[in-house]
C-alpha cells in the first residue's frame, strides 16, 4: 500500500512540473510577441522589423551624408556665394547674334541677305576686294583657272558684292577680277547697288566648269576667264580678269561669221533687236553703261566690227 501512493505521489509532481515549464514557455512567447507588435507600433510604416531596420540604416547613412555636405558647405561659403551671384545664362534662340559684313560676305553667292542689312556698316562691308584664297583657287583650278594660264594667280582679286536681283530682292554676289580695275568694279557696284540696278545673277564662271556659253545661257554675269576670244586664237581680255559681261542673256554679242550674223548666247537671239523696250537693255542712257565708262572701260555696244552689248572692258 505504502509503495502505490509513493508512486502516485510521484507521478503527480512531475505532472506539475511539467504543466508549469509549459506554461512558462507560452508566457515567454506570448511576452516576445507584445514586445514585436510594441516595436512596430512606434514605428508607423514598418511592416515588419527587418523592414524597420534597413529604413533605420538607410535613414543614417542619409543623415551622415547630410551632415558630410552640410561641413564641406561650410568650408565652401565663399565659392558657393560666387557661384550664386554670377549664374550662367543659356542663350535661347532670341539672343542669337545679328550677321556682320563678314558673315554675310562668307555666304554663298546669289543668297537672299535683305533681313540682314541693318546698318549703312554693314552694307558697306558687304563690297570688298581680297586676295585668291585656297578655297576660291579650288574652285578655279581646272576651270577659269586653266593649266595653261600665263596669269599669276596674285594678280588676280575674289571681289564680293550685293545686288539686287531680278524680283527685287537683295543677294549676294561674286567675280574675279584683275587686281587693277577690283576697286573701280566694287565702286561700280555699289553705285549700281544703291540704285536697285537690277542684275539676274552673279556668280563664278567655274560653277560652269568654265564654259562661257552656259555661263551667258543663265545670264550669268561675271569677269576672269582664261580663254581665247569665241572662234579666234586671240586671248580674251577677260583672260586677264580686264573685262566683264553684265546680264548677258539680255544684252547678246552679235557678230557675223562667213558671211553669216551670229549671236551669243543663241538663246538671246530674241533679244537682239534693240529697239524693243526691255528693261535689261543695256543703253548709252543706261546707269550701267556711265558707270563703267566713268570708271575708264569701254563698251562693246560701241564697237563698228560686231555689238557686244553685255561687255565692259578696261585699258590697262
Amino acid at each position: 500500500m505504502k509503495t502505490c501512493v509513493a508512486i502516485i505521489t510521484l507521478l503527480s509532481l512531475i505532472l506539475f512540473i511539467l504543466t508549469g515549464c509549459s506554461q512558462n514557455q507560452t508566457n515567454a512567447r506570448n511576452q516576445t510577441a507584445a514586445d514585436n507588435i510594441s516595436l512596430e507600433t512606434d514605428l508607423p510604416g514598418s511592416t515588419s522589423f527587418s523592414e524597420t531596420t534597413a529604413g533605420t540604416v538607410g535613414q543614417t547613412a542619409a543623415n551622415t551624408d547630410a551632415q558630410t555636405t552640410l561641413q564641406t558647405a561650410d568650408t565652401a561659403t565663399a565659392g558657393t556665394c560666387a557661384a550664386t551671384a554670377a549664374p550662367t545664362i543659356t542663350p535661347t534662340a532670341t539672343e542669337v547674334r545679328p550677321l556682320t559684313a563678314a558673315d554675310i560676305s562668307a555666304l554663298p553667292a546669289g543668297v537672299i541677305v535683305d533681313d540682314f542689312l541693318t546698318s549703312d556698316d554693314i552694307i558697306a562691308g558687304c563690297f570688298n576686294a581680297e586676295i585668291i584664297s585656297d578655297t576660291v583657287f579650288a574652285r578655279m583650278d581646272g576651270n577659269s583657272y586653266k593649266s595653261e594660264c600665263t596669269v599669276p594667280i596674285d594678280d588676280l582679286r575674289y571681289v564680293r558684292v550685293l545686288y539686287y536681283g531680278f524680283d527685287g530682292q537683295v543677294r549676294t554676289g561674286e567675280l574675279v577680277v584683275n587686281k587693277m580695275i577690283a576697286e573701280d568694279i566694287t565702286a561700280i557696284f555699289r553705285a549700281l547697288y544703291d540704285a536697285k540696278y537690277p542684275i539676274g545673277k552673279m556668280v563664278l564662271v567655274d560653277d560652269y566648269g568654265g564654259d562661257d556659253n552656259l555661263s551667258m545661257l543663265d545670264n550669268n554675269t561675271s569677269s576672269f576667264n582664261y580663254r581665247v576670244v569665241n572662234n579666234s586664237t586671240t586671248l580674251s581680255r577677260h583672260a586677264q580678269g580686264l573685262a566683264i559681261d553684265i546680264n548677258t542673256l539680255y544684252n547678246p554679242w552679235i557678230y557675223t561669221l562667213d558671211g553669216k550674223t551670229v549671236i551669243d548666247p543663241p538663246a538671246g537671239k530674241q533679244y537682239a533687236d534693240r529697239t524693243l523696250d526691255i528693261p535689261y537693255y543695256i543703253k548709252h542712257d543706261d546707269l550701267c553703261y556711265k558707270l563703267f565708262t566713268e570708271h575708264g572701260f569701254s563698251w562693246g555696244g560701241d564697237w563698228t566690227s560686231s555689238k557686244d552689248y553685255q561687255h565692259f572692258s578696261h585699258s590697262s
